[in-house]
């Protein structure tokens, strides 16, 4: 009989986010089809009354939180505490937990210390012979592997993205406070990020947009328009909210120094050797559509691409939608529109 305990960090505004409603899915997924199974959900934050009452109807029979100032913001040593003291409070054999940054930093030290086993990168739950079995993606999402330990506890750290967030009503539920350390060399000196016009990558958001190297390319009338060329792709990026995303080659120019796109980085890249996100909805332009950059969009729901070759290799049924068009021209009527 397996013991399951999703683990929740509650976020500033007393909530829980949605990659800890993802998590909770994958635990709820496994508890459906485990025998004699038992579900406890593990809060951690600054308060988790506001947060357990948001998901008192997801089946848990306990509620356990460790709350309190020094747990309300990101940090090794009382993450890793707090962690370790519920999953003892709760004899759990499973630990379910979002692939967030605190928890990856701490939650394999809190495997150590337990004498558990941890695989990172779960992409889904399910059952096999009344026993529990992930799976994960290896080499660039190109190779899925299907894992199953004998070995307890087993730590589990899902990817944002693999699963629908739980939705259900609210409902007032008791919490059982459990104490943990707050010892820290650690202090917490505040959040520092970049201003909201500024930001380009938003894991959360509907539309991935992908600019390629075409952008930086002579046009019709034989010059580069590189100004225009990011004012129209900032333009649609705020207007959207949507994130950018970039090919290998256009970044390789915005690291040479060259005047082109100055606001892309190597974490804007997207592909073989990037990131592999999990939009709902990408648009790609001025992309070749080739393999590397078909491995980063593998997970994308609808894919559309603009471009003026009719032959690319978006055309040949990589995406679903290919506008044989003029991306400057597209991006000039869209931003217009917008």
């Amino acid at each position: 009989m397996e013991s399951i305990l999703v683990l929740m960090h509650v976020e500033p505004d007393g909530t829980l986010g949605k990659p800890a409603l993802e998590a909770l899915t994958a635990a709820r997924a496994f508890k459906q089809f485990l025998a004699g199974s038992t579900l406890a959900s593990g809060l951690v934050g600054a308060d988790a009354g506001g947060a357990a009452r948001q998901i008192g109807s997801c089946g848990a029979e306990r509620f356990l939180a460790v709350a309190g100032e020094a747990y309300g913001v990101p940090r090794y040593a009382t993450d890793a505490a707090a962690a370790e003291a519920l999953v003892r409070a709760s004899g759990a054999t499973l630990v379910v937990a979002a692939s967030t940054s605190r928890w990856a930093r701490c939650l394999a030290g809190v495997a150590q210390r337990l004498d558990g086993r941890i695989d990172t990168h779960i992409t889904g739950a399910a059952v096999s012979g009344g026993k529990p079995v992930v799976s994960r993606w290896y080499y660039r999402q190109r190779m899925e592997a299907v894992l199953q330990r004998t070995h307890r506890p087993w730590f589990l750290l899902t990817d944002v993205g693999c699963h629908e967030p739980w939705k259900g009503e609210a409902a007032d539920v008791e919490v059982q406070s459990v104490q943990a350390g707050t010892a820290s060399r650690t202090r917490f000196a505040e959040y520092r990020a970049p201003q909201a016009g500024e930001q380009t990558i938003r894991p959360d958001a509907e539309l991935l947009f992908v600019a390629g190297a075409g952008w930086t390319k002579k046009q019709a009338d034989g010059k580069v328009h590189h100004e225009e060329a990011a004012d129209l792709i900032l333009n649609f990026v705020r207007k959207t909210q949507s994130s950018l995303g970039s090919s290998k080659s256009l970044v390789d120019l915005s690291g040479e120094g060259q005047a082109v796109l100055p606001f892309l980085s190597h974490l804007n890249q997207v592909g073989q050797t990037g990131s592999t996100p999990r939009h709902p909805k990408g648009l790609a332009t001025c992309c070749h559509g080739e393999e590397p950059h078909v491995v980063g969009w593998r997970f994308i729901h609808e894919r559309r691409a603009i471009n003026l070759d009719a032959n690319c290799g978006w055309a040949q049924g990589k995406a679903d939608v290919l506008y044989v068009a003029d991306a400057f021209e597209v991006m000039r009527r869209l931003n217009e529109k917008l």
